[in-house]
């Protein structure tokens, strides 16, 4: 996920005129907040609490650093601002470790490193694109690439629908607004259910959010074009923290890399996308 340049802008002043100053503090109660709307990283369960990986992961890796921590839900694209206004302590949402929001937060290791892929109806004419059941690896910026080019052709004149602030949301822009309707939608969900319903052509996404919202839409939606995987998403997913709480970052570091290293992060993984999503 990506915070456009408007967001990040507006988030680079207040972490100037409202982040608490820098100083030593001694953590023992944390608040953590997710979207809890981004199955199956993050989810609302029936009584209101918050289930799925990260929750799942956050649990282990608070009682690793022997912080008691609280969960909270809470809009994505005010996730950034509300992080450096002092809202809550952490975000832990799917977050791409990317160079431009490292301008604004700080960031642990990262906790999980997953690919993007294009979704369509199974019954549309756009199923089955050039590269479907492929990978391709790109990095920031890079252009010329045959398989992305191939899916421009068959994607002209279509309409895309994206998460809005989101990192797949600024590689669409970037190589498919010229070329593409782009509808941008507040959750993955939302978009989802258009896509499903015949409103948009084609959606594009985290693949095992994809995985699960597959099984949510009756079976009727499918991968279509290659996977892309690399660079170009960041380092991975990892936890969003304020720039002056780098102790708080170093205790969920040490939580994380014995997480990793145990294969707790593979346990989880499993269970919840089927694949093991631990970085490499």
């Amino acid at each position: 996920m990506k915070l456009s340049a408007t967001l990040l802008s507006a988030a680079c002043a207040l972490t100037m005129l409202a982040a608490p100053a820098a100083q030593a503090k001694e953590w023992k109660t944390v608040t953590i907040t997710l979207e809890g709307a981004y199955a199956p990283w993050n989810l609302t369960n029936a009584d209101g609490t918050l289930g799925g990986f990260e929750p799942e992961l956050a649990k282990v890796l608070c009682e690793r650093a022997k912080l008691e921590c609280k969960l909270v839900a809470s809009d994505w694209d005010g996730m950034i601002p509300a992080l450096n206004a002092g809202k809550f302590d952490v975000i832990m949402d799917a977050l791409s470790i990317t160079d431009e929001r490292k301008q604004v937060i700080d960031f642990t290791i990262p906790y999980a490193a997953t690919p993007a892929a294009f979704a369509t109806a199974k019954d549309s004419p756009l199923a089955k694109a050039a590269g479907t059941g492929a990978t391709i690896q790109m990095t920031p910026g890079q252009t010329g690439v045959k398989e992305i080019d191939a899916l421009k052709a068959a994607f002209k004149g279509k309409t895309i629908g994206i998460q809005a602030a989101t990192v797949y949301a600024k590689f669409i822009y970037d190589n498919f607004g010229d070329i593409a309707e782009i509808r941008e939608y507040k959750t993955g969900a939302d978009r989802d259910l258009d896509l499903q319903n015949g409103r948009i052509d084609l959606g594009f996404d985290d693949a095992v959010y994809f995985n699960n919202a597959f099984a949510a839409a009756n079976d009727t939606l499918a991968f279509t074009g290659p996977e892309i995987v690399g660079s170009i998403w960041g380092e991975g997913e990892g936890l969003g923290i304020r720039k002056a709480d780098t102790d708080l970052r170093d205790k969920f570091n040490e939580a994380i890399k014995s997480a990793l290293a145990d294969g707790t992060v593979k346990t989880l993984s499993m269970k919840w996308f089927k694949i093991d999503v631990s970085p490499r």
